[in-house]
């Protein structure tokens, strides 16, 4: 299929049914227990410092194992996947030195995912999508990193902005989608936003590829890093007319619910969630199994709350398979429509009608 025609395939999907996303590649990297020497292959065995723990740099030296994690996500029964590009910008991969390889990782983890995504759409003869991941960085733009200076900031917009455009070029020729995720800093968001939108207008990427957007709620305060609420969120990015907005991470699926139920109440697109695996152990680890998982977000599905269900932290194709069967009786969330206002958004949303 063109990508063209898995849009619009998908988009008859979504009318059916809800449609499942990946789960977590970090997850799937770790448990196949990888060393430094794994990491390096033999193209970087010689580099001045330690490489362990940059997963994307694994779209290089490891390129059968990211394309196996896809495959395994796609026999789960997802309808999509994320590339591993989650770090795939020069700010992510300075920490490793590897700044000018950025553009090359995003490629190969676009390509790979796009490889994988092509053999499970002959295997089924329905679309499967590539989104392409884009993640908020290592830096924050609304916060400063120097508790004796609130005005520092260790990169500026259009720095981020910068990277965010060399990642998305990168990934285009393979990808369905454009997915910035895990929004903990809205400015950053927009950045990335900013730099879609650039390139489009430039002609530089393809018009068509769609936006999504999925905002993560730190903790019980239910609000992002930068201090947003999960309406003021929505109000703050609904500009990119993104074809779905969600959340994902930071918290499992019974702490993320009521969140998700604010998107369900006021988004005029499709909405998606793909929570933890529950909240981390004392060691960092996350125990709620697929079933247990599966039954949390069932209900989601059943009251008609969202379009489209994943897996964040700690997921396995095993919890995909499981939340894959727990939405099949789930009802499609239909976009709501919404009088013209003036929606504006600081730490709360505003709305002048």
């Amino acid at each position: 299929m063109t990508r063209q025609d898995r849009l619009a395939a998908l988009n008859a999907l979504a009318d059916e049914r809800i449609l499942i996303l990946d789960g977590a590649m970090g997850t799937e990297i770790q448990n196949r227990k990888l060393v430094e020497a794994d990491y390096r292959g033999e193209r970087f065995a010689d580099w001045g410092q330690a490489l362990g723990g940059n997963n994307d740099l694994l779209n290089l030296t490891q390129p059968d194992i990211v394309r196996e994690i896809h495959a395994d996500y796609f026999a789960a029964g997802a309808d999509a996947v994320e590339t591993n590009t989650f770090s795939a910008t020069s700010i992510a991969q300075a920490d490793y030195a590897m700044e000018e390889l950025a553009p090359e990782i995003a490629a190969e983890g676009a390509r790979l995912a796009r490889e994988a995504a092509d053999a499970a759409e002959a295997d089924t003869g329905e679309p499967k999508v590539v989104w392409g991941a884009i993640g908020p960085t290592n830096r924050t733009l609304s916060l400063s990193p120097n508790v004796e200076d609130p005005g520092y900031r260790a990169v500026t917009f259009d720095e981020v902005r910068d990277a965010y455009a060399e990642q998305v070029e990168a990934m285009a020729p393979f990808v369905d989608f454009f997915l910035i995720e895990t929004i903990f800093d809205t400015l950053n968001a927009k950045a990335a936003i900013k730099a879609v939108l650039d390139l489009r207008r430039a002609g530089t990427v393809p018009g068509d590829i769609p936006i999504v957007l999925s905002g993560t709620i730190t903790d019980a305060s239910g609000r992002t890093l930068s201090g947003q609420t999960t309406e003021a969120f929505y109000n703050a990015v609904r500009h990119a007319c993104p074809w779905a907005v969600g959340l994902n991470c930071a918290l499992g699926a019974e702490e993320l619910r009521p969140y998700v139920q604010a998107l369900h109440r006021v988004a005029e697109c499709k909405v998606l969630a793909y929570p933890n695996a529950g909240l981390p152990n004392a060691f960092g680890e996350y125990d709620q199994g697929p079933g247990e998982m599966a039954g949390l977000v069932k209900e989601w599905a059943e009251q008609g709350y969202l379009n489209m269900l994943g897996g964040c932290c700690g997921t396995t194709p095993d919890h995909i398979r499981a939340i894959a069967a727990a939405a099949k009786g789930g009802t499609p969330r239909k976009p709501i429509e919404r009088e013209a206002a003036m929606r504006l958004s600081g730490l709360e949303p505003f709305e002048l009608a």
